[in-house]
């Protein structure tokens, strides 16, 4: 760079952590500055499970690719196994859908209220200054902010409650050993939040670790375990079970039963009664005290879903000539928002979608190619750090081991405020007609006593976007007791569609070799294409294009800065040593590096080899009985991995 960095952030986020920022600051003479360029947004660490991939079973992919993230989850089996049933033409059962619905919103209200209390809650709220709280006043405030729910599960008096969590911080504090709250910019100028508003929200914070354990029992449910449960090609591993008690490993299985069906209503009225008494007037709080915060952290203003939440019983995606064509229907819709015409929805074409290597550590094109013809080789030329971390990364040169996903050329944001204004710009579903009453009532209206009083083309800033992201977790928490109970009315339905078995021996009926698989991860668009070799039914080639590699990429070959590195402009700080203000707009895309990432050493070899013997379980000649278990089921259905 022409002029020194003098703001680096490495790790970026308390989790997904393998991500540097790199910006200038112009120094304002008092210790802080102001950001006038866009910054260096580089993830230190590089994937590779697309080359793990080559010349696999199709039907494995997605057990292979759900572990490209442990926060992720589900998202990316299930991007994987709609890849493949894309290729071979395969549509899926009604009640596939419905429990596909409940696995992804499930995952939804679960990772963006995490996301909120746990990664990016503390860029606002000053742990240490909630030692100055009045208990008596917290409980009061928890009163008027939270009036549905009771604090610590009213096992306390509210006072008596906040006395005991302030005794806890005091002693934390007091031995020096903040275990969670450690490494934070405690007592910086721009946490603005009082006392009481602090220890309300950190103990919300601890509330929300319990919270979250009852949220992911649906997966186990429905797939088996959490994180990563079970998914096929072709639908859903699930059964209707006859047991009627307890679910165990040899009464019942993973299969559904009342027991099961009953911990899957708990858990999503678990999931509406949190984010209703405390996710969604928390969050109202916070946006009320930094509403400056609305003029901040703005991207280009272009904007792409790939849609996802179809309703089965309405909707059903067409594949034409290699393009998708998507009736109305979805809960997010497909579509592109450009900053030009930022109120019209237009239509999504993938086929527009591409990735280039300009400054990232990869062969390939510098301009731009299509995933379903893209590579994934590694071409490292970075520094090699010695155990020091004052290397610097040089924006003329290759500089991230994320490629640069682009649309028709353009960079494009991603993630709950392109999927809110996606809603808002189509207005035609009873789901988007809730978001623009809520867009009226809670952020552009000054009047009504929540009402932010703020313009709609503020959405596009850091508060818009855990506004956005409140706003589809309220969205999606109430829709799955609809997908629940769609789900329950046709419980004695088909959950796996055979044929899918079938079409997998036979090359010959395969619509086209190459299949498109999508979902709206939390975090945003998530394309996986799988190329299959029509000769073997194998892997031939497999790319992910994940959701922060829209948001987090580097400069294109055109110079063009992604969306990470572009919203830092403008921001001032007020202490350029902790850049406060930095980390909030970055954690407002909630990053998830992790979907880029895997482990190498400075000199860019792997650090650990993993050999896994794999034969494909079907010979694509043979009869298609020659590949079922023993009960008669084909192994994708029930478990076996050996085909036998």
């Amino acid at each position: 760079m022409a002029t020194r960095p003098n703001v680096i952030i490495d790790p970026m986020t308390r989790i997904e952590g393998h991500l540097r920022i790199q910006a200038y600051a112009e120094p304002d003479g008092q210790g802080g500055g102001v950001i006038s360029k866009p910054g260096l947004s580089s993830s230190t660490m590089v994937r590779g499970v697309e080359a793990i991939l080559l010349g696999r079973d199709p039907r494995d992919a997605w057990a292979f690719t759900q572990r490209i993230c442990g926060v992720c989850t589900v998202v990316h089996g299930l991007t994987s196994v709609r890849a493949v049933e894309h290729a071979i033409g395969i549509k899926v059962p009604r009640n596939a859908d419905y429990i596909r619905n409940m696995m992804i919103g499930a995952q939804y209200v679960h990772d963006h209220v995490m996301h909120f209390y746990h990664l990016h809650a503390l860029d606002w709220v000053d742990v240490v200054s909630a030692l100055k709280a009045s208990p008596a006043a917290t409980a009061s405030l928890a009163r008027t902010n939270n009036p549905g729910h009771k604090p610590n599960q009213g096992r306390l008096p509210d006072a008596a409650y906040f006395q005991t969590l302030l005794d806890k911080l005091n002693g934390m504090v007091s031995r020096g050993q903040l275990g969670l709250f450690a490494n934070g910019y405690w007592g910086h100028p721009a946490y603005k939040l009082s006392p009481e508003a602090n220890l309300l929200m950190v103990s919300h914070y601890l509330e929300a670790l319990g919270w979250a354990r009852e949220v992911v029992k649906l997966h186990a449910v429905f797939g088996g375990k959490d994180p990563h449960p079970n998914l096929v090609v072709g639908g859903m591993p699930c059964t209707l079970s006859s047991n009627p008690g307890r679910i165990t490993e040899d009464a019942g299985g993973t299969s559904l039963n009342r027991e099961g069906l009953r911990i899957i209503k708990t858990a999503i009225a678990t999931m509406q009664s949190f984010v209703d008494q405390v996710y969604l007037p928390d969050v109202r709080l916070l946006a009320s005290q930094y509403r400056e915060w609305a003029s901040i952290g703005a991207t280009e203003g272009n904007f792409l879903c790939f849609g996802d939440f179809p309703d089965p019983a309405l909707v059903r995606t067409e594949f034409k000539d290699g393009a998708i064509d998507y009736p109305a229907g979805y809960l997010i819709p497909p579509g592109v928002i450009w900053a030009s015409d930022p109120t019209r929805l237009r239509p999504f074409d993938p086929a527009l979608v591409t990735e280039n290597v300009a400054h990232a550590w990869y062969r390939g094109s510098t301009s731009g190619e299509h995933p379903s013809v893209g590579s994934t080789t590694l071409h490292y030329t970075g520094p090699k750090p010695d155990g020091a971390s004052h290397y610097m990364l040089n924006e003329s040169d290759r500089y991230s081991w994320i490629k640069s996903p682009r649309y028709d050329g353009q960079p494009m944001e991603v993630g709950p405020l392109a999927h809110i204004l996606a809603m808002h710009a189509r207005g035609t579903l009873p789901t988007d007609k809730l978001v623009r009453r809520a867009v009226q009532q809670y952020w552009t209206n000054p009047v009504a006593q929540d009402g932010l009083g703020l313009t709609i083309g503020q959405l596009n800033s850091t508060l818009g976007r855990i506004f956005c992201r409140m706003l589809e977790t309220k969205i999606i928490a109430d829709q799955m007791s609809d997908w629940y109970q769609h789900y329950f009315n046709n419980r004695s339905g088909a959950y796996w569609n055979p044929e899918s078995f079938t079409r997998l021996t036979q090359p010959q009926r395969w619509p086209q070799s190459v299949g498109f698989g999508f979902t709206e991860a939390p975090r945003g668009a998530l394309g996986h294409w799988v190329r299959l070799d029509r000769t073997s039914g194998l892997i031939a080639n497999y790319q992910c294009v994940v959701a922060s590699q829209w948001n987090a990429g580097p400069r294109d070959g055109q110079d063009t800065a992604g969306p990470y590195e572009r919203a830092l402009v403008g921001h001032r700080l007020a202490d350029v040593k902790q850049p406060l203000e930095v980390l909030r707009t970055i954690h407002s895309f909630d990053p998830c590096i992790g979907c880029a990432v895997h482990l190498i050493d400075p000199d860019g070899q792997p650090l650990i080899e993993v050999n896994v013997h794999h034969v494909a379980k079907v010979s694509m000649a043979s009869d298609v009985r020659d590949a079922t278990c023993n009960d008669g089921h084909p192994p994708s259905v029930c478990g076996a991995s050996d085909g036998r």
